[in-house]
């Protein structure tokens, strides 16, 4: 049983891209396929597959570029379940000056830094990618 699935998410994508992997396997949850959707659709993976069952599977297909460099270069776990980290919408972290994303959970759902702060809305910051 693995107390932060985020964190796991997290360690198993970036440990799959040092690997040079076409795509790694991960437990389905809602939370784990809405933050591997927002990345696909953000340019940071390739694709994303779910696979319901017992257990439920997702797949998310890693992104390479030139020299098969991977599409991210790294991930931070802000939010930790023995501390979480809430912001509001005028607080919201600007990730490598624009350049990364920062992932929260809003009451609207799960979205970028950048969809939040039109939307006016804040939330738990959940982790940054750049």
């Amino acid at each position: 049983m693995v107390s932060d699935p985020i964190s796991d998410m997290l360690a198993r994508i970036r440990n799959a891209q040092t690997a040079r992997l076409e795509r790694a396997d991960l437990p389905l949850s809602k939370l784990k396929l809405s933050v591997a959707e927002l990345l696909k659709r953000e340019g940071y993976l390739a694709d994303v597959r779910s696979e319901t069952g017992t257990p439920g599977k997702l797949t998310v297909v890693l992104k390479y570029g030139q020299a098969h460099q991977g599409a991210i270069a790294g991930m931070r776990r802000r939010s930790r379940p023995g501390r979480r980290l809430y912001v509001g919408h005028d607080e919201l972290p600007k990730v490598m000056n624009g350049l990364g994303i920062a992932i929260l959970s809003t009451s609207r759902g799960v979205m970028t830094d950048k969809d939040a702060r039109r939307e006016r809305v804040g939330g738990e910051l959940l982790c940054e990618v750049w």
